[in-house]
């Protein structure tokens, strides 16, 4: 897991977004559990 502290210097970075109200599409994923994933193949080097 992304520790809290590093977490709280990263979300102000992430966008907002908004959903369209007619065709709001898919839902979003989770915007720390897809940063620990980029940190694991970063820090693992797998491709």
């Amino acid at each position: 897991m992304v520790p809290d502290d590093l977490w709280g210097r990263i979300e102000p970075l992430l966008p907002v977004r908004q959903r369209r109200a007619r065709h709001p599409g898919r839902l979003p994923l989770d915007d720390r559990g897809c940063l620990q994933g980029i940190l694991f193949v970063l820090h693992t080097g797998i491709q």
